[in-house]
């Protein structure tokens, strides 16, 4: 008999490989405005400057000192201040370049596909507890061909809630119609996914391939999507 009924995913840096597709779009978007003309002379300096900012604002996002609209242009307008660009009016223009491109990128981690495979023919109904943005998240699942895996999408926006608080899990039990001593959580954050599932008892996978330790010790952990069919 299988000890979990009901499978929760996380999609971005868990199923659908966030750090190339975020990469490929923002090079796009680098060359397509010409930023080496603004004395931007390196795509990778950029890319490392932008991935700092977006990485802090995301932070203050979940926590709720900023909102939706004040994280998607101010990852943009810290990067550019940075280069001594005080532009307005292009910060607005690549973050709706970036919303529109990103989520057409297609890049899923090793054996993402057959793993989702695997645990549909063993019928585990699978459902994803995300933070994205609602639109892109589901835009992102159409074009990379995996919306039908899933059950239930529960994202922040529809929840109400942002992982790791208990309420955004709660509703995405609620939604699936589970418990959480038969459901458990894979996902690639320590202190988002493993710990939000923790705090409602939760069972847990962390996927971290090559990422460092923390406190939060997860249920489970892997290094490759492959050896969730040792767990499930």
């Amino acid at each position: 008999m299988m000890k979990y009924k009901h499978i929760f995913f996380d999609l971005d840096h868990t199923l659908w490989d966030f750090e190339t597709n975020s990469t490929h779009t923002l090079q796009h978007l680098y060359e397509l405005n010409a930023l080496s003309n603004r004395g931007i002379a390196s795509f990778d300096d950029f890319y490392t400057r932008y991935t700092i900012h977006n990485d802090k604002l995301w932070d203050r996002f979940r926590k709720g000192f900023i909102n939706r609209k004040e994280l998607r242009f101010k990852r943009f307008w810290l990067t550019f201040l940075e280069y001594k660009i005080a532009d307005e009016k292009l910060c607005s223009l690549m973050s709706e370049q970036f919303l529109q491109v990103l989520p057409t990128r297609t890049a899923l981690f090793p054996y993402a596909i057959e793993v989702l495979d695997y645990l549909a023919a063993k019928n585990y109904p699978l459902h994803l507890i995300t933070n994205g943005f609602e639109e892109t998240q589901f835009l992102k699942m159409k074009n990379a061909g995996i919306s039908h895996y899933f059950t239930h999408v529960i994202t922040s926006e529809g929840a109400g809630s942002l992982k790791p608080h208990r309420e955004i899990f709660d509703y995405a039990m609620a939604k699936a119609g589970t418990t959480a001593e038969e459901s458990i959580m894979i996902g690639d954050t320590l202190d988002v996914d493993i710990l939000g599932a923790q705090n409602v008892g939760m069972d847990q996978v962390y996927f971290g391939p090559g990422k460092p330790g923390s406190p939060v010790l997860p249920t489970y952990s892997i290094s490759c999507l492959s050896e969730l069919k040792k767990i499930l």
